[in-house]
């Protein structure tokens, strides 16, 4: 059974993850869902829950797109249904349909593609699929949401009769309205609605002359609203009639909701189903956003993150457009616990949040921004000590409180443990505190947990070192700048740079020298080696990067120069091919040539087929020793060259095309001279230049000088006027 207490989701800011999720749900119900995602108890859970973000995620790829699965709560509808004598309205009943065709859908379109999303299918089977719902409520209401006449034969003879009596009522109202008028009676809007009656907009001065009801005035009092005594038996008439239809509604739909009683807890499934789904496509939209992935689980103990991202600290710098440094590490059966030292503002504390937060996601049912053949295992217990814990409502101070902490670490740790903390033994004296914290990393060493501490104490990097299945890793820095370079190398301890960076910050050198006189020279020693061998891997690091680029370019550089060999070689090989068969060519066609000068000369037919006969048998001789799949590749590899030429031809003739439209659009942008008799031309698609002798009618005579040709005027551009 798998427990994580609510403190370490505090710890790794797992509520942030879950609000950021929230946010892309589209219903109210999702919503709150996922504000209450914690890490599933069982493995079989967890596992279901991560295939089916992995399908969601991948449905973008595939053809069949999963439908919309959006609805309205219908918590009212379900708690009206279950209450005796109670009737659902028109709208209530609309969002029962709406909700049960969004279902039936989904349920649809992943039994007709359990192929391709077998896990999300396996899910839907739960639930039943029927359409009963839909049609009891669809044989009551129209498609838009009312009740239709023949709902009941009783509701069909009222509205008939309501219609008779409105028609009534309106000839009515319009014959008074009309009289009055044109008596001039009435003002300029001539009529309004006064609770749900038509009235006609009456000048003031003239209310005793109209006869009917009056029903309100306007607020200056220059109107008064009267409703003419003509349609005043009408109006009550329709009053009664609108009454009886409103019982008979009620009537109708108390009987549809008594049958759709049964269907309440389907109903509630259909809403559970739907707020699950959209909290899967949730999460499948918060991987894309992280560009999250489904690492390898095995049952093995093993932890090994390959380019593990922050999830909030990347999403951060996205917005900032700054760049967010990975990390990789590895825990396994032998190597369970790693130290991490060196100064502050180095990524520890990072580095440590990123392994816990990517931990509880990946249990929690969620993708994570890792690379794809990471490796991970299931923990039962997280344990995590991050942060000022400083508790001023128990009166404890940071070290109380930590104390506090590792008596909960110790009841707990076990093989199936990760435990997380930051600054391991901080808040007390040095060397007590040190000593302590040693301790009880030895506890959590002999009980086989894994996990990960941050320290500036030099004795518990001496005992990562000492230790077999424990080891030291440090955050690079700059060896000239101390920056920090936010990368973690495994394997050696770090060094805290205090004296170096102090000068740094402008301390005086004076004063670090008097303070170094004050510690234990061989801790100095100890230190300076640390500090010492660090900036030596950093050094080496960067010609080990810098080198493997290199070595990537140089890789990359022969890979296109063979591939460039690869297609010369082909090309050769097609072109020689080509041209051992254009020789055989001409070298029959000479004999055909040589046989009918022969026959030429003597006439002899005989002589002249067997001679041909011969040159035949030969060639067929040839022919007899290649296989048929010889002959294929053969004509494929002529094909080929002939494809070959064929397009580079095709390539030239469209240059020229495009160099040809350039030219005369260059053409039709020069301004248009008007020609004289004298001018020397040219055709527009010419080169020779000739001399205009007539012009008449947009016809020009040109004269090239051994002739003269007749062409339009709009063929020629000029070339020079005559001086």
């Amino acid at each position: 059974m798998i427990r994580i207490s609510d403190k370490t989701l505090k710890d790794l800011e797992f509520d942030t993850i879950l609000d950021h999720i929230a946010e892309l749900c589209n219903t109210d119900y999702g919503k709150s869902k996922a504000l209450k995602v914690v890490p599933f108890e069982t493995e079989q859970k967890l596992n279901i829950a991560l295939q089916e973000v992995f399908e969601y995620k991948s449905s973008r790829f595939n053809d069949a797109k999963i439908p919309n699965h959006g609805f309205d709560s219908i918590n009212k509808e379900i708690q009206l249904l279950r209450i005796e004598n109670t009737f659902l309205e028109a709208p209530n009943l609309k969002k029962l349909v709406s909700i049960s065709i969004t279902a039936n859908d989904l349920l649809s379109f992943f039994k007709s593609n359990r192929e391709l999303y077998p896990i999300l299918f396996q899910t839907s089977t739960n639930i039943p699929f029927t359409k009963e719902i839909i049609s009891l409520i669809e044989a009551i209401l129209d498609k838009f949401g009312e009740i239709k006449d023949r709902a009941s034969p009783t509701l069909l003879g009222l509205r008939k009769e309501i219609n008779s009596i409105q028609a009534k009522l309106n000839g009515s109202f319009g014959k008074d309205l009309t009289r009055y008028n044109s008596l001039g009676y009435l003002d300029d809007i001539k009529e309004s609605v006064v609770d749900n009656r038509r009235v006609l907009a009456v000048k003031s001065m003239y209310r005793r002359k109209v006869k009917g009801a009056i029903m309100g005035n306007s607020k200056t009092g220059s109107i008064v609203y009267i409703e003419p005594e003509a349609t005043l038996q009408f109006s009550r008439e329709l009053s009664n009639l609108q009454y009886e239809e409103r019982e008979e509604i009620v009537k109708i739909l108390k009987e549809l909701t008594n049958k759709l009683r049964p269907f309440d807890k389907l109903l509630q499934q259909y809403q559970e189903y739907l707020s699950d789904m959209d909290l899967v496509s949730a999460k499948s939209k918060y991987a894309l956003k992280l560009n999250a992935v489904l690492p390898k689980i095995t049952k093995t103990r093993e932890l090994t993150l390959n380019e593990a991202y922050h999830p909030l600290l990347l999403l951060s710098n996205q917005g900032k457009g700054e760049k967010t440094f990975p990390q990789t590490i590895t825990l396994d059966k032998d190597n369970r616990i790693i130290v991490i030292s060196g100064p502050n503002a180095g990524g520890k504390s990072i580095t440590l949040k990123t392994i816990g937060l990517l931990q509880v996601m990946l249990q929690s049912g969620m993708l994570i921004p890792v690379h794809e053949y990471s490796r991970m295992c299931l923990f039962d217990v997280i344990l995590t000590d991050i942060g000022d814990n400083q508790s001023i409502e128990n009166h404890l101070s940071t070290y109380s409180y930590r104390l506090k902490n590792m008596n909960y670490f110790l009841r707990k740790c076990n093989n199936k443990t990760l435990f997380l903390i930051d600054e391991f033994g901080t808040g007390s004296d040095p060397e007590l505190g040190g000593a302590l914290a040693e301790a009880f990393l030895e506890v959590f060493y002999e009980r086989e947990s894994f996990g990960i501490i941050t320290t500036h104490y030099a004795n518990l990097k001496m005992l990562a070192n000492e230790l077999p299945h424990m080891s030291n890793a440090n955050m690079l820095f700059d060896a000239r700048t101390l920056e920090p370079l936010f990368k973690l190398y495994l394997g050696e301890a770090g060094s805290s740079f205090t004296f170096e960076v102090a000068q740094k910050n402008g301390i005086p050198y004076s004063l670090i020298n008097k303070a170094k006189k004050k510690v234990e020279r061989g801790k100095i020693r100890f230190d300076k080696s640390i500090a010492n061998l660090q900036k030596e891997r950093s050094k080496l690091q960067k010609t080990t990067s810098n080198l493997k680029n290199k070595e990537q370019k140089t890789e990359e550089e022969k890979e296109r120069l063979e591939k460039i060999n690869d297609r010369i070689q082909q090309k050769l090989e097609s072109y020689q091919e080509l041209y051992d068969s254009n020789q055989r060519m001409i070298y029959l066609g000479k004999k055909v040539d040589d046989l009918s000068e022969k026959y030429f000369n003597n006439k002899k037919k005989r002589e002249l087929i067997d001679e041909f006969m011969k040159i035949v048998q030969v060639e067929n001789s040839k022919r007899k020793k290649q296989s048929a799949k010889q002959r294929n590749i053969q004509k494929a590899k002529k094909k080929k060259v002939v494809e070959e030429v064929e397009k580079k031809v095709k390539v030239i003739r469209e240059k020229k095309k495009e160099e040809k439209k350039k030219e005369e659009k260059i053409i039709q942008k020069k301004p248009k001279i008007a020609l004289k008799v004298g001018d020397r031309v040219r055709m527009i698609d010419g080169k020779s230049i000739g001399t205009i002798d007539t012009l008449e009618k947009g016809k020009a005579v040109v004269n090239y000088g051994i002739f003269t040709t007749n062409v339009a005027v709009d063929q020629l551009e000029f070339v020079e006027r005559k001086k």
